[in-house]
């Protein structure tokens, strides 16, 4: 999965270089195995985006892009849609992509992060739980796809605030962002993918990969 994930990314327009940044060396020997670049980071972080910033403290660079292990099906323009808000707006400091829900069982599934957006495509809030609550026809749904795009100072500032009380109960680190009051602006992708979180989610990837090859 983890080779899957590094070749999609490596072919993304813009990005100067991918590196896996793991604790496990296992997952390090894989990488080099085919030849990618893994740098070995500390086994206490919380999230990824702790992780990442370990790694950005010593990367010569503007933005760093986080790319998830559990996205084998990423394609290389998520990466461009990602990136695309802040090239143009230099009052954007953090972005991650959305995509409209189409299944009422991704809708209830804590598995599928949900987000709610304000008219700007600003987040205003992620949740596990259905949000928002829809009378028909008043209000998309949004899927939130895990992948996110930051100024580096922006993830240098994250791994140095506190875990915070939303974070903690939904399991989702970009609501320490958010309760920090740092803005994220998100991107309405036209690509479908899975985020692998479940034994379903993976089997459903196997098939994607046969159906491709």
């Amino acid at each position: 999965m983890i080779e899957h994930v590094f070749r999609r990314a490596a072919e993304a327009r813009g990005v100067d270089a991918v590196v896996v940044a793991t604790d496990d060396d296992r997952i390090a020997r894989v990488v080099e195995g085919f030849g990618g670049v893994a740098r070995m980071t500390s086994a206490a972080h919380a999230t990824g985006t702790d992780r990442i910033a370990e790694l950005a403290r010593d990367l010569p660079c503007d933005v760093v892009v986080n790319v998830q292990g559990d996205l084998p099906l990423l394609e290389p323009d998520m990466i461009a849609e990602v990136l695309a808000p802040l090239a143009s707006d230099a009052t954007v400091r953090m972005t991650t992509l959305r995509r409209r829900i189409a299944s009422a069982a991704d809708r209830e599934s804590p598995h599928v992060v949900k987000v709610v957006v304000d008219g700007n495509g600003d987040a205003l809030y992620f949740s596990r739980a259905a949000i928002p609550f829809c009378r028909e026809g008043t209000a998309p749904a949004w899927r939130h796809i895990g992948l996110y795009a930051y100024r580096r100072d922006v993830v240098l500032a994250l791994a140095n605030l506190p875990q915070t009380p939303l974070e903690r109960a939904e399991s989702l680190e970009q609501l320490r962002a958010l309760e920090h009051g740092i803005r994220i602006r998100t991107v309405e992708t036209r690509h479908e993918t899975i985020e692998v979180d479940t034994p379903e989610d993976l089997e459903r990837v196997r098939q994607a990969l046969t159906t491709r090859v």
